[in-house]
C-alpha cells in the first residue's frame, strides 16, 4: 500500500527520549519532579544498606557474644527506619509516575485525533490511513505510555542506586573503586549499542504491525465485499504474511536485547573478578581492611545489579520512542488547509455567489493526471448551478474545491467574490452543506447523526428536517425512532434511508450555500420526487451546486454546465442548451429520454388496453404470485433494512452479560500453553537458560559470603585465593554470557509466535463470523483493530517478558531458599515467617487491580470506533465542522479509564512501597534472629551472612514479581477476550467445508415462506410471508420502496443471513446444504455503495477470481464494463491506486472497476443491486449493455429504483410490506389499474 511504502524510509526514526514528555501540563511536571526525587531516594536504599552492612559486620566480627544482640538491635532498628522511608519513597515513585503516564498518554491520544481531524484531505489521500490512525491510537499510544510511566520512576531508582553505590564505593575505597570504573566503558558501549538495536527493531516492528492494522480495517470495513468473492483467504494470507514479517524483528529485538544484556553481565561479573583481585592486593600493600573492601564490592555489586535490571526498561524507552516518531510527526504537522485555523475573515452579510476562476488542479495522490486546465465558472448566488457530463468528468471535483478539500494549483476559487484561502476556513464550512452521492452515517443513533448537522438543535427542528427530507415516514415506524441506531458505517439502513438521513442533517444545517452530489441517486421513484420536491423548497434563495447523471432532476435549474474531461464545454438553462441538437447536453437528453420515452409509451398502450379488457386484468391477477393474498392494505409503508433496536428486556440481558462475565472469569492463562505449544522446546530451552541466570544471584551471594573470609588470611593464601575467586566470579559472568541470549532469544521467540499466532487465529475467526456479528458497534473495524492490537501485545508481554521473569525469580527464590536452609534451617524457617505478608500483600493488590484493565480495555475500544468513524469519514466530518465533536465523543469514552488508570497507579504505589517495608523488614528480622542464634550458638557468623544473602536475592527476586501484576491481569483480561472469539462459534462459518455442490448448476432460485428480522433488531419485520420462484437463466428485478427489503433478498442469497422461517432453494437444494464458499463462488455481486480495496485497479479487478489472473484477463473484464477507457487514460494505467475506500476514483469508476471485478468472476448467479446508479447516461447505456451480455444465460437478480433499466425483465417483483406485492412481466403488470408497479412507473415517468 502506497502509504506503507511510503513510510518505508522512516522505519528506523524515534524520537528523542525527552520529547516523549513534550505534552507534559504543569501537574504532570510536578508529579514527574516528586516521583523522581522519591525514586532517587528509593534507589539510595540499597546502596545505603551497603554501609549498614558493614557496621554489621563489626558488630558480629568485633562484639563479643553476650553483647551482639544488643549491638545488632541498634542497626536493626536503622533498617527499620530504611523501610519506612523506602516505603513512602517507593509508594511517591511509583503512584506519580503512573499517574503522569496514564495522563500523558490520554493527552497524547486526544492531541494526535485532533491534530489527525484538522490535517487537509491530501493528508489522508497520500499519508495516512483509517487502520494506520487506529493502530497508532490503540498500539502506539500504550507503548508511548509504557515508556514515559512507572519504567521511568523504575530506571531513574536503578540509575540512583548504580550512582549512590559508587558514590559510597568512592567514600569507603576510592583506588578500588576508580580502578572498577574502567570496567565500565565496555558496559556503556554494550548498552548503547544494544539500546540502538533495540529502537531500530521496534520501529520495524510498529510499521510492520501498522501495516496489518490496515489490512484489519480495509477487510472489516468491506466485510460484504471480501466474503461475496470468498476473499477470506486471500485477507488471513495477506494478513499472515504481514505478521510474519513482524515477528521476523520482534525475534532479532530479543536476540539485541538478550546479546547485549549477556555482555552488560558478563562485563559486571568481570568487575567482580577484579575486584577480588585487586582488592586483595590494596589489603597486601596498601592496609586496606576486609570490611573496607567487602563495603567496596557491595557497593558496586549494588550499582552494577541495578543496570542489569534496567533492561526492561531501555526496552520500552526504546519501543516508546520509535512509537512516538510517527505519531509527533503528525501532531506537529501544520496542514496547508487548517480547519481550526481562526484567521481568515467572515463576510458579514454572505450572499453566496461561487466563482472558480482559471482553475488548474491535479489531485495530489495522482499528480500526473490533470483534472482541470484553466477551468472556470461562475454560479449566482440564489440560483441553482447543475453540473452534467460523464462519470470521472470533473463535477464532484468542483464541490472538493468549493468545501476547500483541496486548494487548486493555480487559478482561484471565490465567494461573493473573495478568495476562499482568506476566508475562515471553519466559518466558511458552515455556510456550506453537502449531501454526498454515497452518504456517511456514523456509528451512533439517527438522532446524533442528524444533529451534526446543528450542535443542540430542538425536537422541533429535527422533526422539520426529517419531515423534509422524508425521512419521518420509515423513522416513525421504527420501536426507537430517531433513537434507534443506524449501524457500523450506517448499515442498518437501506441505501435510501441513509440517504434520506443524510439530506435531513444537510436541510437542520439550513446554509448559505447546498452541495448536492447525487443526492437522490440511492433514492426509489416516489421518495425521489418528495424528496426532490423538498430540496427544490431548501433551494430557494440559496446557491446550489447539483452533480446530477439523471438530468430528469435538474431541469428546473438556472443554469447547467457541462463538463467534459476537465473542462466547460456548453452553459445556459434547460430551455436553451436543447436549442442546439448537436450539442453535448442535447445528446446527454437524448441517450436518457429513450428509454423514458419507451417506458411512457409502453405504460399508455397498456393502460388503454387495460381499461378496454377486464377479462385481461382477471388473467394477469391470476398470474400473480399466491403470496399476494398476504398483503397489507395499507396505503404507505415502509420498512428500514437495517435498524438496531434494543430488545426491551433489559433484566434478561443484564443477566446475560452477568453469567457471560462470570464465565470469561474462570478461563485459565494455562490455555495459552496450548497456542504456544509448538514452541514448548524452545521454551523449555527458555526455561533452563532463565533458571541459570535466577540461580546465578543466590550462587553469586553465596560465593561472595564464602569469599568474604579470604580477606581475613595471611598475604601468601589471599593471593592465591584471590586469583581463585576471580576466576570463579569470571566463570559466572561467561555463563551468564551464554544463558542470557538464550533466555532472550527463547522468551522473545515464543511471545513473537504467540502474537503472530494470536493474531493471525484471531483474524481467521474474526472473518468467518456471520454478517450479523458484524452489524454491532463493537465489531467495528476500529474495535477490531483495537483488539487484536491490545489483545496481542498483552500477550507478548506476558510470554515474552514476565514468563522470563516469573521463571527467573521462581529460580532466584528457590535456590535461595535451598541455600538459606542449608545454611541453617531454623534461621531460614523463622525469617520466612514474613512470606505470609508478602503473599497478603500480593493478593490485595491483585484484588484492587482486577477489573481495572478489563473496563479500560473496553472503553477504549469504544473510542477507537468513534475515531474509525470520523477518520474514514473524514470528509463528512470536515464538512460538518464536527471534529470537536468527535473528540468530545472520544475523550468521554477515554476518561473512565484515564480515572481507572490513576487509581491504578495508586493501588501499584502502595503495594511497590509495602514491598520495600517488608524487605527491609526482612533484613532487620534476618539480622536480628541471627544475633540471637549466634549469642545462644546456634549459628555462626558466617552462616547468618549466607542465609542473608540467599534471603536477600529471593526477596529481591519476589518483589520484582510484583510489577508483573499488572501485565499478568492485562494478560487475563485479554485471553478472556480471545479465548471467547476463539471459542465462539459462528452462525454461518465459511471456513467449513461441510456441504454439497451441484455437478450441474443451473441456477433456478425459489424463495418459499421466507421471514426474516435483522438479529439485532428483532421488532422489527423485514419479511413476514415472502415467496418468489427466479427461473434458471432469466432476469428477475425487485422494485419497490426505499427500505422494502428488495437488498435483503441478495442478502440472504449470498447467505449474509439465513432467515427465521421458511426456506431458500436453488436448483431445488436448501441454500444451508450447500458448501458455503462453493456457493458464493457461483454467485456475483456489484452493491449499490462499491467497495474497493487500497490498491491498484488491476488488483481490485484480479479479486473477483480465485487464482491466478492475467493482465488480459482484467482488460477483457474492464473493456466490458466500459472502465478500459477511463483506465488506460490515467498515468499509471492499471497499476493506479485507487485509495482507501475507492476515495481516489469518482462514484461512476469505482462502479465500473466494480463490475468489472464481478465480470472477471464469470459467475452463475449475477445479483445488481443499483449497479448502474452511479453513472452518467452513456457510461450507464454501455455498461448495461455490457450487463445485458453478461446476464445471457445467467439467473440475474436486480435490484432497481430506475425502472428503465429492468423493463426487459424476465419477472418483475414488486416487495411490499415484506410480501411480493405484484410479479410478472413488465407489460403485465403496467395492466394493473392502481397497481403498485404501473403506480411506481407512472410516477418515475411523470417526474422524466
Amino acid at each position: 500500500m502506497s502509504t506503507i511504502d511510503n513510510n518505508a524510509d522512516h522505519k528506523d526514526e524515534r524520537v528523542p527520549f525527552y520529547k516523549l514528555f513534550a505534552f507534559s501540563d504543569e501537574c504532570d511536571k510536578a508529579l514527574m519532579l516528586i516521583g523522581s526525587i522519591a525514586a532517587i531516594a528509593n534507589g539510595l536504599s540499597m546502596p545505603l544498606m551497603t554501609l549498614i552492612f558493614g557496621k554489621l559486620i563489626n558488630a558480629f566480627g568485633s562484639t563479643s557474644r553476650d553483647n551482639v544482640v544488643h549491638e545488632v538491635s541498634k542497626i536493626a532498628l536503622i533498617f527499620v527506619y530504611l523501610a519506612a522511608g523506602s516505603g513512602v519513597a517507593a509508594f511517591l515513585q511509583v503512584g506519580c509516575w503512573m499517574v503522569t503516564g496514564e495522563r500523558q498518554s490520554a493527552r497524547i491520544r486526544g492531541l494526535y485525533l485532533k491534530t489527525i481531524l484538522k490535517q487537509d484531505i491530501a493528508f489522508f489521500d497520500t499519508e495516512t490511513t483509517t487502520g494506520e490512525v487506529i493502530g497508532r491510537l490503540s498500539g502506539d499510544t500504550v507503548l508511548i505510555q509504557d515508556a514515559i510511566g512507572e519504567k521511568v520512576g523504575k530506571c531513574v531508582q536503578l540509575i540512583s542506586t548504580f550512582f549512590g553505590g559508587f558514590m559510597i564505593a568512592f567514600i569507603k575505597g576510592w583506588e578500588l573503586a576508580i580502578v572498577l570504573l574502567a570496567c565500565f566503558p565496555p558496559i556503556a558501549i554494550a548498552g548503547g549499542v544494544m539500546s540502538v538495536l533495540m529502537a531500530k527493531f521496534a520501529a520495524r516492528s510498529q510499521m510492520a504491525y501498522n501495516e496489518a492494522g490496515n489490512v484489519v480495517e480495509q477487510t472489516i470495513g468491506a466485510i460484504r465485499t471480501v466474503v461475496s468473492f470468498t476473499g477470506e483467504k486471500k485477507a488471513t494470507e495477506k494478513y499472515d504474511k504481514l505478521l510474519k514479517s513482524a515477528c521476523d524483528v520482534t525475534v532479532q529485538q530479543g536476540t539485541a536485547t538478550g546479546g547485549g544484556l549477556g555482555t552488560l553481565l558478563l562485563c559486571v561479573f568481570c568487575t567482580y573478578g577484579l575486584a577480588v583481585w585487586y582488592g586483595s592486593r590494596l589489603i597486601i600493600d596498601k592496609g586496606y581492611t576486609g570490611g573496607t573492601i567487602i563495603n567496596v564490592i557491595m557497593a558496586i555489586m549494588t550499582g552494577a545489579v541495578s543496570l542489569g535490571q534496567a533492561s526492561p526498561c531501555i526496552n520500552a524507552f526504546a519501543a516508546g520512542q520509535a512509537a512516538a516518531y510517527k505519531m509527533f510527526k503528525t501532531i506537529y504537522r501544520e496542514p496547508a488547509i487548517d480547519s481550526y485555523n481562526p484567521d481568515g475573515i467572515i463576510l458579514e452579510n454572505m450572499k453566496g455567489d461561487i466563482e472558480l476562476r482559471n482553475v488548474c488542479f491535479t489531485y495530489p495522490a495522482r499528480p500526473d493526471q490533470q483534472i482541470f486546465d484553466n477551468f472556470s465558472l461562475f454560479v449566482p448566488h440564489g440560483t441553482t448551478m447543475a453540473l452534467v457530463g460523464g462519470s470521472g468528468s470533473g463535477k464532484s471535483t468542483v464541490i472538493g474545491l468549493v468545501e476547500r478539500f483541496y486548494d487548486p494549483q493555480s487559478g482561484d476559487v471565490l465567494v461573493d467574490g473573495v478568495n476562499v484561502k482568506r476566508i475562515k476556513l471553519s466559518w466558511l464550512r458552515e455556510q456550506v452543506g453537502l449531501v454526498s452521492q454515497e452518504p456517511i452515517l456514523f456509528t451512533t443513533t439517527i438522532r446524533e447523526n442528524i444533529e451534526y448537522g446543528k450542535k443542540g438543535a430542538t425536537e422541533v427542528e429535527i422533526r422539520r428536517a426529517i419531515e423534509m427530507a422524508n425521512a419521518a415516514s420509515f423513522i416513525d415506524k421504527l420501536p426507537n425512532g430517531l433513537d434507534t441506531m443506524v449501524g457500523v458505517n450506517g448499515t442498518q439502513m437501506s441505501g435510501g434511508q441513509k440517504q434520506r438521513i443524510a439530506i435531513a442533517r444537510a436541510i437542520l444545517k439550513n446554509p448559505k450555500i447546498l452541495l448536492l452530489d447525487e443526492a437522490t441517486s440511492a433514492l426509489d421513484a416516489e421518495s425521489e420526487k418528495i424528496v426532490q420536491d423538498a430540496l427544490l423548497k431548501i433551494m430557494v434563495n440559496r446557491t446550489t451546486v447539483v452533480v446530477a447523471h439523471r438530468l430528469s432532476t435538474i431541469k428546473t435549474a438556472e443554469a447547467i454546465s457541462v463538463v467534459h474531461r476537465g473542462k466547460l464545454i456548453e452553459q445556459g438553462s434547460h430551455a436553451e442548451l436543447i436549442k442546439n441538437p448537436d450539442g453535448a447536453y442535447s445528446q446527454l437528453i437524448r441517450l436518457q429520454e429513450l428509454n423514458a420515452q419507451k417506458e411512457e409509451a409502453a405504460l399508455d398502450i397498456e393502460q388503454r388496453n387495460s381499461a378496454q379488457s377486464n377479462s385481461q386484468r382477471d388473467s394477469i391477477q391470476r398470474s400473480m404470485s399466491k403470496c399476494s393474498s398476504h398483503i397489507s392494505h395499507r396505503s404507505h409503508f415502509s420498512l428500514s433494512l437495517d435498524n438496531n433496536c434494543s430488545v426491551p428486556n433489559n433484566s434478561d440481558d443484564q443477566e446475560k452479560i452477568g453469567t457471560e462475565i462470570s464465565k470469561n472469569t474462570l478461563v485459565s492463562i494455562t490455555r495459552l500453553a496450548c497456542l504456544n505449544k509448538q514452541e514448548m522446546p524452545v521454551l523449555l530451552l527458555g526455561s533452563i537458560a532463565a533458571s541459570v541466570q535466577g540461580v546465578l544471584l543466590p550462587v553469586f551471594g553465596l560465593l561472595l559470603s564464602t569469599a568474604i573470609k579470604i580477606f581475613y588470611e595471611p598475604p601468601n593464601e589471599l593471593r592465591k585465593d584471590s586469583r581463585f575467586w576471580a576466576c570463579i566470579f569470571v566463570l559466572l559472568g561467561a555463563i551468564a554470557f551464554l544463558a542470557i541470549p538464550v533466555q532472550y532469544y527463547m522468551f522473545g521467540f515464543a511471545g513473537a509466535k504467540l502474537t503472530e499466532r494470536v493474531r493471525s487465529l484471531c483474524f481467521e475467526k474474526i472473518v468467518h463470523q456471520e454478517i450479523a456479528w458484524f452489524d454491532e458497534p463493537s465489531h467495528s473495524s476500529g474495535s477490531i483493530g483495537a483488539r487484536l492490537s491490545a489483545d496481542a501485545a498483552a500477550m507478548k508481554g506476558l510470554v515474552g517478558d514476565s514468563l522470563a521473569l516469573i521463571v527467573q525469580n521462581l529460580a532466584t527464590v528457590t535456590c535461595g531458599l535451598i541455600i538459606a536452609m542449608i545454611a541453617n534451617w531454623k534461621l531460614t524457617l523463622i525469617v520466612l515467617l514474613i512470606v505470609p505478608c508478602l503473599s497478603a500483600q500480593a493478593y490485595v493488590q491483585m484484588k484492587f487491580l482486577k477489573g481495572f484493565s478489563s473496563d479500560a480495555k473496553k472503553k477504549y475500544e469504544e473510542a477507537s470506533t468513534i475515531a474509525s468513524d470520523a477518520v474514514s469519514s473524514i470528509r463528512t466530518v470536515a464538512s460538518f465542522c464536527a471534529e470537536k465533536r468527535v473528540i468530545e465523543a472520544y475523550e468521554n469514552k477515554c476518561n473512565d479509564p484515564v480515572k481507572q488508570g490513576v487509581r491504578q497507579g495508586l493501588v501499584c504505589g502502595i503495594g511497590y512501597g509495602f514491598s520495600f517495608v517488608l524487605l527491609f523488614g526482612c533484613y532487620a528480622l534476618c539480622f536480628y534472629v541471627g544475633a540471637i542464634f549466634v549469642k545462644n550458638g546456634n549459628a555462626t557468623f558466617g552462616e547468618v551472612f549466607r542465609v542473608f544473602f540467599a534471603l536477600t536475592m529471593a526477596a529481591i527476586a519476589v518483589s520484582n514479581s510484583n510489577s508483573v501484576g499488572a501485565d499478568v491481569n492485562k494478560a487475563k483480561d485479554s485471553a478472556t477476550s480471545i479465548f471467547e472469539l476463539l471459542d465462539r462459534k459462528s452462525k454461518i462459518d465459511s471456513s467449513i467445508d461441510a456441504g454439497g455442490e451441484l455437478a450441474n448448476f443451473k441456477g433456478e432460485i425459489e424463495l418459499k415462506h421466507v421471514a426474516f428480522r435483522y438479529p439485532n433488531r428483532p421488532n422489527v419485520e423485514i419479511f413476514r410471508d415472502l415467496c418468489l420462484k427466479m427461473p434458471a437463466g432469466k432476469t428477475v428485478a425487485l422494485v419497490g420502496e426505499s427500505g422494502s427489503g428488495k437488498s435483503t433478498v441478495i442478502s440472504l442469497l449470498e447467505r449474509f443471513y439465513d432467515p427465521d422461517s421458511g426456506s431458500i432453494f436453488i436448483d431445488g437444494c436448501d441454500l444451508k446444504s450447500f458448501k458455503l464458499n462453493w456457493l458464493r463462488q457461483q454467485l456475483g455481486l456489484v452493491g449499490q455503495e462499491p467497495i474497493l480495496f487500497n490498491e491498484s485497479i488491476a488488483a481490485n479487478i484480479a479479486y473477483g477470481k480465485e487464482g491466478a489472473v492475467t493482465q488480459e484477463e482484467i482488460v477483457v473484464a474492464a473493456t466490458a464494463a466500459n472502465a478500459h477507457g477511463f483506465i488506460s487514460a490515467l498515468a499509471d494505467g492499471y497499476n493506479t491506486n485507487v485509495g482507501e475506500r475507492g476515495l481516489q476514483m469518482s462514484g461512476g469508476q469505482k462502479q465500473r472497476i466494480a463490475i468489472a471485478r464481478a465480470i472477471l468472476k464469470d459467475p452463475r448467479i449475477l445479483l445488481l443491486d443499483e449497479a448502474t446508479s452511479a453513472l452518467d447516461a452513456e457510461s450507464q447505456q454501455v455498461v448495461q449493455e455490457a450487463l445485458d451480455n453478461v446476464m445471457v444465460d445467467r439467473t440475474t437478480v436486480v435490484v432497481a429504483h430506475r425502472l428503465s433499466t429492468i423493463s426487459g425483465a424476465h419477472k418483475i417483483a414488486v416487495v411490499k410490506d415484506g410480501v411480493v406485492a405484484e410479479k410478472g412481466r413488465h407489460e403485465d403488470l403496467i395492466r394493473i389499474p392502481n397497481g403498485a408497479y404501473a403506480s411506481l412507473v407512472k410516477l418515475q415517468s411523470s417526474s422524466a
